[in-house]
């Protein structure tokens, strides 16, 4: 119960945030938006229908279409996110800033999305939406969800172009960058973990250094060149995102020829990092 509270106090502030964004720094600009809350703020430019009703009709209906791509909890939360988050819009549909400069409001508008949206994800609601389409697309056509995002709201921010024209299209495209990035920061915090894959002829030493030197855990995985047949043992390493040049130059001095793959890697947990009871 606990645990659920805080969730709910932090999907509520990610709500309230998003719902800033658009009534503060979007709709006051003749910004644009992707996803669904770029849908609504067309139908607003448009008809002068309310953000908030048209943002609860729209990702409501894809929640009942696409609920079963997500698990119990999850759409229990973007229940939560997508009727606060429409509460909000009504709520603050008459607050005002005092800023003429387009640039910094579309800079702060991506802000106060990302770090919004950054909340509501990090507990493990969605805002519905786009979300709901990319997990289909991943499901039917295989793309991944960050590509289906992407492909869905710059399809609703492009289409914006008619209604706000091309100097407010090229504004939401900064902030809708601005977002994705911050929404990146508030998700994965301050010290994003690397993966990090190393094909040596001296695993031994290699792993031996990382141990003693850097006092990380390394682990074995036995492989084969594909054309030689060769065995091969492969090392996979996590770390810091701070710690990638120690690992390279640890790796440089004892294998010039190693092969080394990095990936980025968002949530850790485990001995050395967060522990998962603690998750």
């Amino acid at each position: 119960m606990k645990k659920f509270i805080m969730d709910f106090l932090m999907i509520a502030i990610g709500a309230m945030l998003f719902a800033l964004a658009v009534n503060l720094f979007v709709i006051p600009n003749d910004l644009g938006e992707g996803g669904v809350t770029g849908l609504t703020i067309i139908a607003y430019y448009l008809f002068g229908w309310s953000p908030s009703i048209v943002s609860f009709l729209l990702n409501a209906a894809l929640l009942v279409v696409g609920y079963r791509f997500l698990s119990r909890q999850t759409t229990i939360y973007t229940i939560i996110a997508v009727s606060l988050h429409s509460l909000f819009l009504h709520l603050t549909e008459s607050w005002s800033i005092s800023s003429n400069e387009i640039i910094v409001n579309a800079i702060f508008g991506g802000v106060f999305a990302g770090v919004g949206i950054g909340l509501i994800i990090r507990v493990g609601g969605t805002t519905a939406g786009s979300t709901i389409l990319a997990r289909m697309t991943n499901k039917y056509l295989g793309w991944s969800i960050s590509y289906g995002l992407l492909f869905f709201d710059l399809i609703v921010a492009f289409s914006s172009y008619f209604i706000i024209g091309a100097e407010a299209l090229m504004l939401t495209v900064i902030m809708l960058y601005v977002g994705t990035k911050v929404m990146e920061f508030v998700i994965e915090g301050v010290n994003p973990k690397k993966a990090v894959t190393i094909i040596s002829k001296k695993p031994e030493e290699i792993a031996s250094h990382v141990n003693g030197y850097m006092n990380r855990g390394v682990t074995v995985l036995s492989g084969h060149g594909y054309y030689t047949k060769e065995q091969k043992e492969i090392l996979y390493i996590v770390i810091s995102k701070q710690e990638v040049v120690k690992l390279k130059k640890i790796v440089k001095e004892i294998d010039t020829d190693a092969f080394i793959a990095i990936h980025d890697v968002r949530d850790v947990f485990g001995h050395g990092f967060i522990e998962l009871s603690k998750a």
